[in-house]
């Protein structure tokens, strides 16, 4: 007999897909999407960078980023409850600097030249998207650490004396 919290066995895919053919359905337009995607990737000549640079970003997030990410959430330990107020917006800036990172660090020469417009200051934009996702952060924290203060507040009011219920024996509950 299993536990509340046990895991359910292993279905086969089979099964998997007699339950729920749409989920095998997306199973196989993912995988197909994923090799159009490869195969249009490296096409190119430039097949061996590609390579070289998902082989790279791999080890350096392995060898390098995970490290790090462990550390500062190491010294970050001490915040407590209030971790995940640091984490998520750091989480979030991680994120877009990831996705933005080409166009912050400085636009390649030629964006002016296929966009029509001067660069915009990215680096500027990510660190007031940044600055506003931990003021976000912030003021959420201060709104439930003040909820739980006003709570607080109110059960104290009442310490002083004992409610009707409490005064009743148990047997007349």
């Amino acid at each position: 007999m299993r536990g509340a919290g046990a895991r359910p066995p292993h279905r086969p895919a089979v099964a998997v897909a007699e339950e729920s053919p749409w989920q095998l359905v997306l199973l196989v337009a993912s995988f197909a999407v994923t090799a159009y995607a490869g195969v249009r990737l490296l096409d190119d000549d430039d097949a061996l960078a590609v390579a070289v640079w998902l082989v790279g970003a791999a080890l350096l997030h392995d060898l390098v980023l995970v490290p790090l990410y462990s550390l500062v959430d190491r010294a970050l330990r001490p915040a407590g409850r209030y971790l995940n107020h640091l984490r998520i917006p750091a989480l979030l800036s991680g994120l877009l600097l990831l996705v933005w990172f080409p166009l912050i660090t400085g636009p390649p020469a030629r964006y002016e030249r296929t966009t029509g417009h001067p660069p915009p200051d990215y680096a500027v934009r990510w660190l007031l998207v940044t600055a506003a996702l931990f003021a976000a952060s912030g003021l959420w924290l201060l709104a439930r650490t003040r909820g739980r203060t006003r709570v607080r507040t109110r059960r104290g009011q009442g310490q002083g004396r004992r409610s009707a219920t409490n005064e009743r024996s148990p047997t007349d509950h």
